[in-house]
């Protein structure tokens, strides 16, 4: 026995003018117009370009998966992989170092050097660079005109910020 309100489709879809149905959809979220995090500039660099998570991660010679949380924020680049990072955006989106330890870091992180690296590259023990990338005092003359040339300073800047820093924790020294 079939009952009247029960419907035989045979693969068919019903019109059923009398029941309320609301289509919905996804709509697109549009990338923020100012990133704030590398994920939210690689992401809209990327979109921007009309590519895939899997296309970038060619391109930056990284895993697919690692675009997405890069993307989301749950991890950040790591250093070795900023010259490409850099190189994708075609430009750097932090801001402009004004400090010697911050302006040393910058250096680095664009050149993808670790800290054994970089202290390598100017002849010097990791834990010095560790040092001076917290900020600690450059003391030999022959290491701040160095460093002058790597972040590109004029060597008497670096003296100078040296000779502050170097004031300033020995203000409370012997008289």
């Amino acid at each position: 026995m079939q009952f009247p309100w029960r419907l035989q489709l045979h693969g068919r879809v019903a019109f059923l003018p009398w029941v309320p149905i609301t289509l919905k959809y996804l709509k697109r979220k549009e990338p923020d117009s100012q990133p704030r995090t590398l994920g939210e500039h690689l992401k809209r660099c990327r979109l921007q370009r009309k590519l895939s998570q899997k296309e970038a991660a060619c391109i930056l010679g990284v895993n697919s998966r690692t675009v997405l949380n890069w993307e989301k924020g749950h991890t950040e680049p790591p250093v070795e992989s900023m010259p490409a990072f850099l190189r994708f955006l075609g430009y750097d989106p932090l801001p402009e170092p004004k400090t010697l330890p911050k302006r040393l870091l910058a250096k680095r992180r664009a050149m993808g050097w670790s800290i054994e690296e970089a202290a390598q590259k100017l002849g010097v023990d990791p834990g010095t660079w560790r040092d001076w990338e917290r900020g600690e005092t450059i003391l030999y003359r022959k290491h701040r005109v160095l460093v002058a040339q790597l972040v590109g300073l004029p060597e008497g800047e670096v003296d100078q910020e040296m000779g502050a820093r170097w004031n300033r924790s020995h203000k409370g020294g012997v008289s």
